[in-house]
């Protein structure tokens, strides 16, 4: 099975959950704030860690942290396929041993990220060209662990896609925020923005946004696929 680890009830698998399941996944939903339990490693094909509003160094606000760092280390060293986004690629980058620290910048709305020499050549970018419109709200961001390969760039937070041993990436971005998640967002966090403008973009971009998002998604189903393979 395919295991989202939630942290807030507000950011969910969004788009990810239909694809996947479109792909015939059977998923699992953790929500860590309610105190729900890790999965068996042993039982997870792949993991897809979501994002949330705390940060990866607050671990005694949120001692779930702790757990999902482990959980995460034990995942990496058997070779499950993870896909950490937003918060869920900075607790990748702290367990690869890089530092989490404040983005120059919060970054929310939307932006582009470049991608990298070994972005375009790593098989989670495959078929998506040199750039990708994506949608942001984070206010930290992640150093490359040692042995890693920084897959996508952007202008005001430098380190925007991750990639971590043999088949474990990170997105800084959102690729599985739907039409019904943004709106939420947008009214549930006190932010300073221009919220008619960041809908707005959302129905400007939304085909291309939509199209990047499938592929992403449909490329990772195909690493779990491989992966799959490789242990029978």
């Amino acid at each position: 099975m395919v295991v989202f680890i939630k942290h807030v009830e507000i950011e969910g698998p969004g788009l990810f959950l239909s694809f996947l399941k479109g792909a015939g996944f059977k998923i699992s939903i953790i929500e860590l704030s309610r105190g729900e339990s890790l999965p068996d490693i042993e039982l997870c094909q792949a993991i897809v860690v979501l994002g949330g509003p705390m940060n990866v160094y607050e671990t005694d606000k949120h001692s779930f942290l702790l757990r999902e760092e482990k959980f995460l280390k034990d995942a990496l060293s058997k070779e499950i396929p993870i896909l950490g986004i937003c918060l869920g690629a900075q607790i990748l980058a702290k367990v690869g041993g890089a530092q989490v620290k404040k983005s120059p910048a919060k970054e929310i709305g939307w932006y582009e990220a470049k991608l990298t020499e070994d972005g375009k050549e790593d098989i989670l970018f495959s078929g998506l060209g040199n750039a990708l419109s994506v949608f942001q709200w984070h206010e930290d961001t992640f150093d490359i662990p040692k042995g890693g390969k920084l897959l996508a760039k952007g202008d005001i937070c430098k380190n925007q896609a991750l990639a971590v041993g043999k088949c474990a990436w990170g997105l800084q971005f959102h690729p599985e925020m739907n039409k019904s998640m943004l709106r939420s967002w947008l009214e549930y966090y006190n932010e300073d923005i221009d919220r008619d403008k960041v809908l707005f973009n959302y129905f400007e971009r939304q085909d291309v946004y939509l199209s990047q998002a499938k592929r992403i998604c449909l490329n990772f189903a195909g690493i779990i696929g491989k992966r799959a393979s490789i242990k029978m």
